[in-house]
């Protein structure tokens, strides 16, 4: 009987084209482009806000890490006089300005609890819960744009609970004003936990970065040009080896050997590496400089954490007053998606890039490219594209009438 009750007491939406899941670049990026095709859409959103990552999960000192041209969505470029990195601002002034321009309305506060893609009638159904009410959203096609960074990691450290001190992820972290004078533990050294400490340091706090495996630092521009810039072009004549050679030989000459300031390089390539296994190389804006002079802190992996103290695994104890996670973010889908092995269980499609757009059954995925903005656009001009294409097909001939399904108490 409660089954029954949920079965009727729920809303339910039929949806007239796709429904994407999240408001963020990707999401909008489909929108855009399906708006081009004439296709109308839904998009759910879980927070109240589109790019709510951008919005309330970064830290204000926050600057695109690509030259802007690689990271403007599909048909509407940045404005011609933001600068060539843009700040976090002007990044998220940029998206607002592209959802108004296209007309995209995100359905907000809608956090999906369950799709699942029901054979009986060839439909996906997408159950939401927010602001007091769940829906079910049914329609042909779905769109996964929760992208890679849905949710935080937050690993388990030993003793971190008796450590006493105040323990934040980066994902919370606005700025080093509020630890001035103070010993932070920075865990991570990626782009977030090279660019934590840089502001820490700014800020006069004593920033020390847990360094637990190796990492490739390349300078964010050489020779006058983007270093990303610079091996894009390169790909275009050279293989995936060779252009990561040239990189770190670059990297040598303007960074010198950071291995002794205890920075290891992985044993591959920093475009392999990416490619393969989704860990992108550090783009160093200054902190290498404070490492060097020993304004941060180089430190081994943790073997434990004390009152007040952390002991590393060479041994070495240090006194610590906060921590700060900067151990990344992952994508979500496996907790909500079910009934598809298109996914990996870590989130990712199992086709790599550039195949892993479509699945079966009207499923689609945006933004899991691990090549950022520029690949979540590619893949949302593909996914419109494939989408339009059927949409015109079924409904230029003749108007077709589909009947909603009779559960459904509303269409969209």
């Amino acid at each position: 009987m409660a089954y029954q009750f949920d079965f009727f007491s729920r809303r339910c939406v039929w949806v007239n084209g796709p429904i994407i899941v999240g408001a963020g670049p990707s999401g909008l990026a489909v929108g855009a482009c399906l708006k081009e095709q004439g296709v109308p859409f839904v998009i759910l959103e879980r927070s109240d806000c589109i790019a709510s990552l951008w919005q309330k999960r970064t830290y204000d000192r926050l600057k695109l890490h690509l030259p802007k041209q690689f990271c403007q969505l599909p048909k509407l470029p940045f404005p011609e006089d933001y600068p060539e990195y843009p700040s976090k601002k002007q990044f998220i002034d940029y998206l607002e300005s592209y959802a108004k321009h296209f007309d995209i309305n995100p359905r907000f506060n809608q956090s999906v609890q369950s799709a699942r893609y029901d054979e009986t009638c060839g439909l996906w159904r997408v159950r939401t819960a927010g602001s007091g009410a769940e829906v079910e959203y049914i329609g042909r096609w779905l769109v996964v744009a929760t992208g890679e960074n849905a949710e935080r990691v937050v690993p388990e450290l030993e003793g971190l609970g008796q450590f006493g001190g105040d323990v934040t992820h980066v994902c919370d972290y606005k700025s080093g004003r509020a630890y001035q004078g103070k010993r932070v533990l920075v865990v991570g050294c990626g782009n977030s936990g090279m660019e934590v400490c840089l502001d820490l340091c700014d800020h006069n706090a004593f920033p020390s970065m847990v360094v637990r495996d190796s990492v490739h630092v390349l300078p964010r521009e050489a020779l006058g040009k983007s270093t990303f810039e610079l091996a894009v072009f390169l790909r275009k004549w050279l293989p995936l080896w060779l252009v990561d050679r040239i990189l770190l030989v670059l990297a040598r000459l303007v960074l010198g050997n950071v291995k002794k300031y205890g920075l290891k390089r992985p044993s591959i390539g920093p475009l392999e590496l990416k490619n393969t296994r989704g860990r992108t190389p550090v783009l160093d804006i200054g902190a290498l400089g404070k490492i060097k002079s020993g304004d941060i802190k180089v430190v081994p992996g943790i073997k434990r954490f004390m009152p007040g103290k952390v002991e590393l695994v060479d041994g070495q104890i240090l006194d610590v007053d906060s921590v700060i996670l900067a151990t990344g973010y992952r994508s979500n889908v496996p907790q909500w998606l079910q009934g598809t092995d298109f996914f990996s269980k870590d989130g990712y499609p199992k086709v790599p890039f550039p195949n892993g757009w479509k699945g079966n059954s009207g499923l689609y995925a945006v933004g899991f490219t691990r090549r950022g903005l520029s690949g979540a656009s590619s893949d949302a001009v593909r996914i419109a594209k494939d989408i339009g294409r059927v949409w015109k097909e079924e409904t230029e001939p003749a108007k077709r009438h589909t009947a909603c399904h009779r559960r459904c108490i509303s269409q969209i």
